[in-house]
């Protein structure tokens, strides 16, 4: 290198950052990498002292922080503090022969003023080697040598303390012998940078963890995924590498330029409405000028190029960078970002391996900037007067729900938390092969439903609560309509919509925003009744609507399912929610039917966690202050931990269940017959399950999504409606059999047809 790479210091509240150009340079600015770089980094942090990062900067921002940054820092210290000893030649030939005394000194030289900034490890065992030879050299010489010997040697052992006393000569101890100089290897297991290109705000380790053990691996379109178990904790490392952190410099160096040239248009709130008009006319004008800087540059690119950097540009301007190629894993249900941003990487919970945290640091700038986007596409606020806000996000290929918390509130910044629905609707079918459900809750759920009833689905946070209420609006036969209420955007209204359903969905304001002219929840609900027959779906019972929910409950009875979420670990933690907290009366209370309880369960060491209902319970009358203490709850199917399903009870098996007797009593085939129900309920039982064997056997994942368990629902009632005109009886075996010759018809003509292409 002709002249040292240029640095400078910058101050960001508490934090002194380090700044070395290497732009032009050939080399990678990498400290575990490069001995030069290593060797001007210590050049400089002896001449500037105390930073809390560095940073080398060409194309990609290359980061250090934390404890990597403490044991340059140390080094640095350390070698002020030799080269201040007196180890000169002249000292050094006071205490022995000219000749040795040179030796020594040569040798001192290159250990401390090259050695020790480029390879400190190597500068450690260059001085131990050099002790050894002198250690041998005094055992073959005489009393007054060896004395000028030993002289020697003190002033070596004092060199050797302060550098065994560093971090960096402790933490490697180990792996010292056998260490040749100029092997980096050992250095790789220390420093690891982060890496973010120009262009983006987010921050990203991409090296593998030197000591993780690879559990799995695979790709989400065109990013990396693998996750790793770490010897130090028991929580799993996500590892990311998208493809914008794998580009050649010409394409660095063109989107750096879009970039820049994009950033000078600063979309405005009314763009933000449609996001997704607004990513599509961005996506057009990305394609043309990342053609227009390819010419400009010299560089050819093809078609594929060009749209895989023009979605990489659309993800770093208008979208949401990095939180894009989280979101596009399915197996991703949650990702919680902590403040202060820029230190503390992202976490996720991931749908095989739970909690992990993964190798994407996202910095205060892109804080600030997902914030921005938020409150324009939500339009509500988030400021120091409204320091919450709770919104949805809805990008190509997913779904997600967001809160946002702020100062002062979050006195060190920003926070976030995401949680990812779906692309598609759940149905019953696909919780039965997660294990949620036993296919004969399924067949109660589905009877229940058909019956018209209300119900609430309780749970704690990430019990699946919502997923399951989903599940429950699939099996609404599509003749009816539907009226969905949210405060934010988490049911699948609009896939729902695209297979046929009659579907109005309200947007109310959230219970923890304030200052908007969005409609309060309680007037909303009360809204429905106005808008003619329908059935009612709350997507969460949280303030006081759940008043006005009861009432539509009361006046919905026996003719529409009411159903909606509530959080809750119990029957009567439900009770206890709803009328002590939001001070509905008891008497209300009494409208709900039924309630069903999903919690998660955990195996014993508490590194595993499982989403099952718990669960099904029928709300009774008679009673009129305590429920538990009245027998006004009665268990229909409990959770057994030993076979790890749900169980139905003896009072579900021997019919006394007031709920299913009721609705039994509107079925002239039904009424007074208690086997009828029960052999309806098992019927249900059984299609669905046949369902998820078939698509197990054939291994066809398909089969168990909402368009295809439409069709089922479909068809089951079409063959009850024939087999009843045909018998004058719901026989349930022909109705089984017609269903099952259908079902597997076309699920051999949708193998054939997919064999064939079509």
């Amino acid at each position: 290198m002709a002249e040292p790479a240029a640095y400078e210091i910058i101050r960001e509240g508490e934090d002194v950052i380090l700044r070395i150009d290497y732009e032009g340079y050939v080399i990678v600015p990498s400290i575990e990498d490069n001995a030069i770089v290593m060797a001007r980094t210590l050049d400089v942090l002896t001449e500037v002292g105390h930073v809390t990062r560095i940073v080398f900067v060409q194309k990609r921002d290359y980061e250090y922080e934390g404890m990597q940054v403490e044991l340059l820092l140390e080094i640095a210290e350390v070698y002020k503090r030799i080269i201040k000893m007196d180890w000169s030649y002249a000292m050094l030939a006071t205490k022995t022969s000219p000749a040795l005394a040179n030796m020594v000194y040569a040798t001192l030289q290159n250990i401390v003023y090259n050695l020790l900034k480029s390879d400190p490890i190597g500068a450690y065992v260059e001085l131990v080697r050099l002790e050894r030879r002198l250690e041998l050299h005094m055992e073959k010489e005489k009393r007054p040598v060896q004395k000028q010997i030993e002289d020697l040697l003190d002033v070596l052992d004092q060199i050797l303390k302060m550098l065994e006393g560093v971090q960096l000569i402790q933490l490697v101890k180990e792996d010292i012998p056998g260490y040749h100089l100029g092997n980096r290897e050992i250095y790789r297991k220390v420093f690891n940078a982060t890496i973010k290109p120009d262009f983006t705000y987010t921050k990203l380790l991409a090296s593998p963890p030197s000591e993780g053990t690879e559990l799995a691996s695979y790709q989400v379109e065109d990013t990396d995924v693998t996750i790793y178990a770490l010897p130090e904790t028991i929580q799993y490392l996500y590892h990311m590498i998208p493809p914008e952190f794998r580009l050649s410099e010409e394409k660095y160096q063109i989107l750096d330029a879009a970039r820049r040239i994009m950033a000078e248009h600063k979309p405005k709130k009314s763009e933000f409405v449609d996001p997704q008009r607004m990513r599509s006319v961005f996506e057009k004008i990305g394609i043309d000028l990342i053609e227009e800087l390819a010419k400009y540059y010299n560089v050819r690119l093809s078609e594929k190029e060009i749209l895989q950097l023009t979605q990489i540009l659309i993800r770093y301007t208008v979208g949401f960078g990095l939180l894009e190629n989280l979101l596009a894993d399915q197996k991703i249900q949650d990702i919680t970002i902590n403040s202060p941003m820029g230190h503390i990487p992202m976490f996720i919970v991931h749908s095989d391996f739970v909690d992990c945290r993964t190798n994407i640091t996202p910095t205060p700038s892109e804080a600030e900037s997902w914030a921005s986007k938020l409150r324009m596409i939500s339009g509500r606020p988030l400021d120091e007067a409204n320091p919450i806000l709770d919104t949805e996000l809805e990008l190509p290929g997913a779904r997600a729900r967001v809160a946002v918390i702020g100062p002062p509130l979050n006195p060190t910044g920003l926070g976030y938390a995401f949680r990812r629905h779906r692309d598609k609707p759940w149905t019953l079918p696909l919780f039965m092969k997660s294990g949620m459900i036993s296919p004969l809750a399924a067949g109660v759920l589905s009877f229940l439903v058909d019956g018209a009833r209300t119900m609430l689905i309780a749970g704690t946070r990430s019990a699946g609560k919502t997923s399951l209420l989903a599940a429950l609006m699939v099996e609404i036969m599509r003749k009816f309509r539907l009226i969905s209420i949210e405060d934010t955007l988490e049911l699948p209204t609009t896939p729902l919509r695209k297979l046929g359903y009659n579907i109005q969905s309200m947007k109310v304001a959230s219970a923890l925003t304030t200052g908007t002219t969005e409609v309060s929840a309680s007037e909303g609900i009360r809204s429905t009744l106005r808008l003619g027959d329908s059935s009612l779906i709350v997507g969460e019972v949280r303030s006081e609507e759940a008043r006005a929910l009861y009432e539509a409950m009361r006046v919905g009875a026996l003719a529409n399912v009411v159903a909606g979420t509530i959080h809750g670990d119990s029957p009567y933690g439900v009770f206890d929610r709803v009328c002590n907290d939001l001070q509905v009366p008891r008497t209300s209370f009494k409208a709900t039917d039924i309630i069903v309880v999903a919690n998660p369960v955990r195996s014993a060491d508490g590194l595993h966690r499982w989403r099952r209902v718990t669960e099904i319970t029928e709300v009774r009358k008679l009673w009129d202050e305590d429920p538990v203490r009245e027998h006004g709850f009665l268990d229909l199917m409990k959770y057994d931990s030993k076979t790890d399903s749900l169980q139905p009870t003896p009072e579900l098996l021997n019919g006394d269940s007031e709920i299913l007797k009721s609705i039994a009593g509107n079925v002239k085939d039904w009424a007074g017959n208690w086997d009828a129900v029960w052999d309806n309920i098992v019927l249900r039982a059984d299609c669905k399950k046949l369902i998820v064997d078939i698509a197990q056997k054939t291994n066809n994942p398909d089969l168990l999504e909402a368009e295809f368990v439409l069709q089922c629902n479909d068809q089951f009632h079409r063959y009850s409606d024939e087999v009843k005109e045909e018998t004058g009886t719901l026989d349930t075996k022909r109705i089984y059999a017609k269903y099952e010759e259908w079902v597997k018809r076309s699920v051999k003509k949708g193998i054939i047809s997919q064999q064939l292409g079509m």
